[in-house]
């Protein structure tokens, strides 16, 4: 009888040998760091933070205040107390969303969204509450900040944009659009889920009024967190109400920021493990993990056009794409692609709508969807060969 411990390790071995192309949905492996970060904290330090004097709470909440000013030196704040914690990207866009809209208000968003943009606010139309209007980016994936500037009304409150689409891997001119909604008195949000930890992002020459993350991606750190920046220009409402480890006596959530949005215990251990993959971004530097990762999309773009019966979408200027790519086999949906790389040749992509359909219809390839790849910053030249090899094989 084999011992347990020997199948253990097996599968866990097997696990680690899978050539993981799936960072556009959250990176891995994390770095070292990031580990040990974890688990030095969970050993040591897990606490509630704020609500005791004794010394492991003071150093929970220590954690928490160092990341947050890990976070505004990375984005350029205007304070760490204005970067509110999340358990994901979703949690805040949609503290966002359903913080600052008021009935009437007009918001203009695009087809490029991810559907934690498209989602709450065609909700918030279909009760009524907000009128809606969706710019459609042209053939290469951009958005035309004129379109925008076109689209604004009387009622128009905010504009809603990612920052790059996660299917197309497309990175939007957000200066010009937060130029534009600065002069209009227009709240600017933009969705940084593909680009933070890849791409610069400065808050204040980009005018961003409220920035969502994922802390789970291309910062490195792990699932269940993620930030809220709000600008000073920005009132949003409680999202949740609680305890907060500070003001326990006011019968209402106390208004000073971060507390006001931030009722409840947070996910001190994640914040102890993104601080951790925040300092190593910003050591290897974006630039560089750029640079790696647009050159491995090209890489694989090249060996497509060899191999032939592949449709890859979106423009080819490397300079405004992130390492994202997406594609259509002449042969094979999607779904049977992605199956037989996982099965037959162990390689994670991801196949499908990517929860973004809005820009699958305006290219053609709604209800199936396409095959993603996104390689990340530990992802090798060797691992793009081993998977155009595979597409090579699978489309013969």
């Amino acid at each position: 009888m084999v011992p347990i411990i020997a199948t253990v390790t097996d599968w866990i071995e097997k696990q680690t040998s899978m050539i993981y192309l799936d960072n556009a949905a959250t990176s891995f492996p994390k770095p070292e760091a990031v580990y040990q970060a974890l688990d030095a904290f969970a050993r040591h330090d897990l606490a509630n933070p704020g609500r005791a004097g004794h010394k492991m709470a003071l150093a929970a909440e220590r954690a928490l205040d160092d990341c947050r000013h890990l976070l505004n030196q990375f984005f350029h704040g205007e304070g760490p107390e204005r970067f509110i914690f999340t358990l994901n990207c979703t949690d805040a866009l949609n503290m966002a969303f359903k913080g600052v809209l008021k009935d009437g208000d007009h918001v203009i968003t695009t087809d490029l969204e991810h559907n934690s943009v498209s989602r709450p606010l065609r909700a918030m139309e279909l009760a009524g509450k907000i009128t809606l209007t969706r710019i459609t980016a042209d053939k290469g994936g951009t958005v035309d900040p004129d379109a925008i500037q076109k689209a604004i009304t009387p009622k128009t409150r905010l504009i809603a944009q990612t920052h790059c689409s996660n299917v197309l891997g497309t990175v939007q001119p957000i200066r010009a659009i937060g130029e534009i909604a600065r002069k209009n008195e227009l709240l600017f949000l933009v969705d940084a889920a593909q680009t933070a930890g890849v791409i610069p992002i400065d808050i204040q020459t980009m005018r961003i009024d409220l920035l969502a993350l994922p802390g789970h991606k291309s910062l490195l750190g792990p699932t269940g967190t993620g930030a809220l920046y709000v600008g000073p220009g920005a009132i949003v409402g409680a999202w949740r109400e609680g305890g907060t480890g500070g003001d326990s006596s006011s019968e209402t959530q106390p208004r000073d920021y971060p507390y006001f949005l931030e009722g409840g215990t947070p996910n001190v251990l994640g914040v102890a493990g993104l601080a951790a993959g925040i300092k190593y971004v910003s050591e290897r530097g974006l630039a560089k993990i750029h640079a790696h990762e647009v050159e491995l999309v090209e890489r694989l773009w090249k060996r497509l056009d060899e191999i032939g019966g592949y449709e890859v979408f979106g423009h080819r200027d490397m300079s405004q794409r992130v390492g994202t790519l997406s594609l259509r086999s002449e042969a094979l949906p999607a779904a049977e692609i992605g199956g037989i790389l996982d099965q037959a040749f162990e390689i994670a992509i991801r196949p499908g709508l990517h929860c973004a359909p809005y820009i699958h219809r305006a290219i053609g390839t709604f209800p199936d969807g396409a095959v993603r790849v996104s390689p990340g910053p530990f992802n090798t030249a060797e691992d793009i060969d081993t998977l155009a090899d595979a597409l090579a094989e699978i489309n013969l």
